[in-house]
């Protein structure tokens, strides 16, 4: 199929005339202008409905070929190497992406963050880069930001200026538009990893050692009630799908996310996402709507992508009523402050309960917090495991099972550290001994 309906790109392309008088050699601002100009009357040639249609690769071809023969057309002094950048540029604004379509396509970048049109930067390795990629202009930022949330049936513009949405291989995309941004708009993409990592490939990376391993698969092998915390980027997500790949497939998995990412293997899984308000301002579905649906789905597992406000009273509620097994994500910088957390998101529901109530609830409710952290040599590492042992009085009580410990930093800037366990008997040593697995658990600890 032809995406260009006025020119037959099959043809010959008409060589420049020889005897035509050469041009001066143009300088980089003509150049800048030639680009341009190609670039307009190229896209005057398209046939939209035609290009729809098209993959990236089959548009791009085409392309190339039609900004060729425009470029001799015209006698433009570009490249083909320029000419062939142009039809790239041209094919993934138009089915991709846009500039931010090759970086996606780069395995080795992990995030994408838009901050104006000269000002791309990507972290790769753990590490923040700036990027050679560029935009034309702000508009151009906008229009990327615009097809992005339309894919997923939402809109960001000057009245919805923010928006939260996933792209189709399930990276995660945060759209800000002005006023709230004062000089351009702002993209940050959270790339979803093509190689779904388990525990054994996590300690391949240097995220945590076989020890400590078996001791998180194990937690979520006898459906211990897990709260995996830590700080943006820090590989709470990972870990999460990681663990899920021990739930016994016979089981009914139910997922609540705001942005669909979780990669779950099970053959019985029902993923739900929330929905934002329309222009009218109705049909909203919240993350708290989602867990208490979910209560009545007869679920053998929630598992809630991150908990950020007032369905953390719903999740230990269900934590609480039998259901055994679910796992969720928080931010926080340890496993105290993630206990703080939830005790404070709570309270944000308005509910009339007292915090002994409420700490009561969740010492009863969560059993362990795995707590990961990038630190500084750009590795997301696990650095603690810890146990909640109950209430005492109006304190939750808390013991590290395992702890991550500093101990140098090598000539090359990687840091050398050891893990230390804590080989005590744990409150949840009885469902360790029905899933017989106490055995495993003690020994685990001991290779920690």
């Amino acid at each position: 199929m032809k995406a260009f309906g006025r020119r037959d790109l099959t043809d010959p392309v008409v060589a420049a005339n020889d005897a035509a008088p050469q041009r001066p050699a143009a300088s980089s601002d003509d150049r800048g202008g030639q680009f341009s100009a190609l670039r307009d009357r190229a896209l005057k040639e398209i046939d939209p409905t035609a290009a729809a249609e098209l993959t990236t690769g089959a548009l791009q071809r085409q392309l190339e070929q039609l900004i060729h023969q425009i470029a001799n057309e015209e006698r433009y002094e570009l490249s083909a190497r320029e000419q062939a950048r142009l039809a790239e540029d041209l094919a993934y604004d138009m089915t991709g992406s846009g500039p931010l379509e090759p970086l996606l396509r780069d395995d080795e970048v992990s995030d994408i963050l838009v901050n104006g049109p000269s000002s791309v930067y990507v972290e790769r390795r753990g590490k923040l880069e700036k990027s050679n990629v560029r935009f034309r202009d702000n508009e151009h930022i906008i229009a990327v930001g615009r097809k992005i949330a339309a894919r997923v049936g939402r809109r960001v513009d000057e009245s919805s200026p923010m928006v939260d949405a996933r792209l189709m291989d399930g990276s995660r995309v945060n759209v800000v538009f002005p006023p709230i941004t004062l000089d351009s708009p702002c993209i940050s993409i959270r790339k979803f990893s093509r190689r779904r990592l388990d525990l054994p490939a996590m300690v391949e990376v240097g995220s945590l050692s076989v020890g400590v391993a078996r001791v998180v698969g194990i937690a979520a092998r006898c459906r211990l009630n897990i709260l995996v915390s830590g700080g943006t980027g820090s590989g709470k997500t990972t870990m999460l799908n990681a663990m899920s790949q021990l739930i016994d497939h016979s089981e009914r998995i139910i997922t609540i996310e705001d942005a669909a990412e979780l990669q779950l293997q099970q053959p019985h899984v029902i993923r739900m996402e929330t929905r934002p308000p329309n222009l009218e301002g109705a049909g909203q579905v919240t993350q708290r709507d989602l867990v208490r649906n979910a209560l009545r789905m007869r679920p053998d597992r929630i598992i809630v992508g991150e908990v950020r406000g007032q369905e953390a009273f719903d999740m230990l509620q269900a934590m609480n009523t039998g259901h055994d097994g679910s796992i969720s994500t928080i931010h926080s910088n340890n496993t105290r402050d993630a206990v703080v957390r939830v005790e404070n998101m709570v309270q944000m529901g308005s509910f009339s309960l007292p915090s002994r109530a409420i700490r009561s609830q969740i010492a009863s409710a969560i059993d362990v917090i795995v707590h990961l952290e990038r630190m500084r040599d750009g590795v997301r590492r696990l650095t603690q495991i810890t146990e909640i042992c109950g209430l005492e009085g109006d304190v939750i009580t808390m013991n590290d099972i395992v702890s991550f410990e500093f101990q140098r930093e090598d000539a090359q800037g990687h840091i050398i550290g050891r893990y230390v366990a804590l080989n005590a008997r744990p409150r949840f040593l009885s469902r360790l001994e029905y899933f017989g697995l106490d055995t495993a658990w003690m020994t685990a600890i001991r290779e920690v």
